[in-house]
């Protein structure tokens, strides 16, 4: 399950690009699935989710029927009316027809946010608006996404953050740093999350070994050898006590116990008993769902609207 930074992106020396992680729990889980995952936590949906079929990506809308036809290499979540797609080995946009708004030439791409995307070209990461123009230019060996007009970036080796006109806001100063999610961040401070303001202020003081973004006013973190949910003032909501966690999103939050997954909703009660082998975040009233590596989505009442395949 991914928590923390999960959309904060890293570029390595051979120009790769990979999604830095931090894993809610125990146990390895395929980085494709992560990536996956992440880009659920993070985006909020249209109405069309992507679904793997034959070997290609296409979109189904919440009637589970095939809206756009499955044709692409990878394809993630919609999000702000535009979804990144692979086709081949670079990634575009389309709009929500299923045509192409932004032509594949991007080593990665991340959902709009904010009404700007992250995208990476060779080492660096830059932004561009949705009409494919740089607003700030690639030049970053780690960012995340927009929220709230701030943006994590890395500048050697501390992450601060910056506004959109590429002025840094707050100062790098953090080993890590997630997107502004609910008006906060989580930060990792040495060993330690807590979590800023976007003004930068410590808002919750470094204390905890895990820790995720807010969401509906709930934020995971590792208390003990548990995971549990705090409110913005740090107070604990629902005690410590699952495996692993995740955010909470349209009023349910992924959780494991005893390695299967249900989801919970506000008061800590089992909404969707443990079941899955993985999940994602709720978004427009459907999740993705994992049995093996077969995917499948629900409806918030755990009834399959897509049933599970490879």
């Amino acid at each position: 399950m991914v928590s923390d930074v999960e959309s904060v992106r890293v570029t390595h020396d051979d120009y790769a690009t990979r999604k830095k992680h931090m894993l809610i729990g125990v146990g390895l889980v395929l980085l494709l699935l992560l990536i996956g995952l992440a880009l659920w936590l993070t985006s909020r949906s249209t109405g069309l989710f992507p679904v793997k079929v034959n070997g290609k990506y296409g979109y189904i809308n919440k009637s589970g029927e095939m809206a756009i036809q499955p044709q692409f290499d990878r394809a993630e979540p919609f999000n702000e009316g535009y979804a990144p797609v692979r086709i081949d080995s670079k990634w575009g946009y389309i709009d929500k027809t299923g045509k192409l708004s932004i032509a594949p030439q991007y080593d990665l791409a991340d959902p709009f946010s904010d009404g700007v995307a992250l995208v990476g070209m060779g080492s660096h990461l830059g932004y561009i608006d949705k009409n494919a123009k740089y607003v700030i230019n690639p030049q970053f060996d780690g960012a995340g996404q927009f929220g709230g007009g701030r943006a994590p970036v890395l500048v050697n080796g501390r992450w601060g953050y910056i506004d959109k006109d590429a002025k840094m806001v707050i100062a790098p100063q953090f080993d890590e740093a997630g997107n502004i999610s609910d008006s906060m961040a989580v930060v990792r401070v040495g060993g330690k999350f807590g979590y800023i303001d976007r003004s930068g202020k410590m808002v919750i003081n470094p204390q905890y070994d895990s820790a995720g973004d807010f969401h509906d006013g709930r934020a995971v973190a590792k208390l003990g050898n548990k995971f549990g949910y705090i409110d913005k003032s740090g107070k604990v909501k629902i005690a410590p006590q699952f495996d692993s966690a995740g955010d909470f999103s349209d009023g349910l939050a992924l959780v494991s116990m005893g390695g299967r997954y249900g989801y919970i909703n506000e008061s800590g009660t089992f909404a969707i008993n443990p079941q899955f082998d993985e999940g994602g975040n709720f978004r427009s009233g459907f999740a993705p769902v994992w049995i093996g590596n077969r995917e499948g989505y629900i409806d918030k009442h755990g009834k399959y609207v897509w049933n599970p395949v490879s």
